[in-house]
């Protein structure tokens, strides 16, 4: 499955979101993925924990974030999750991101190859990250994915 399909079969995109406290992206990230049966309710705080212990290394300069934790910290299923935030944040120490991309693996290998390499093509286009981060509804997001 693409993003875009796992994004649609967990109702996992929210547009417009206002929020200032990284911890509490992180958990409204977590929140359709966690209704769904795709992570469990532990998953969005190992995320947070890892970030305190380790730094937000997820965070790049384009102003995305990927956070995500290990396997074994609750996934039981693949899925992908999408904030899109009206101001970028801060994550911990981190440079500011506006748009949040949640991932949950179910091994170590389709974490970094599928998730990542998913990631990256979907946002190695300049076009397309000026229009995502311009969508005011779920439907746009949908259509620009």
């Amino acid at each position: 499955m693409t993003i875009k399909e796992l994004l649609i079969e967990a109702d996992a995109i929210q547009v417009g979101v206002s929020e200032t406290d990284w911890q509490k992206v992180i958990q409204l990230a977590a929140s359709p993925l966690v209704a769904k049966g795709y992570i469990s309710a532990e998953y969005g705080q190992a995320v947070i924990d890892n970030t305190l212990s380790h730094g937000a290394y997820y965070v790049f300069d384009e102003g995305v974030a990927i956070p995500h934790a290990r396997p074994e910290c609750g996934v039981k299923r693949n899925c992908f999750s999408l904030v899109l935030l009206d101001k970028p944040i801060q994550f911990a120490d981190s440079e500011a991101a506006d748009i949040v991309i949640m991932f949950g693996a179910q091994n170590s290998n389709s974490h970094i190859e599928e998730g990542i390499r998913a990631i990256v093509a979907l946002l190695d286009n300049d076009e397309r990250m000026a229009k995502l981060r311009a969508a005011n509804s779920r439907e746009e997001v949908v259509a620009l994915l």
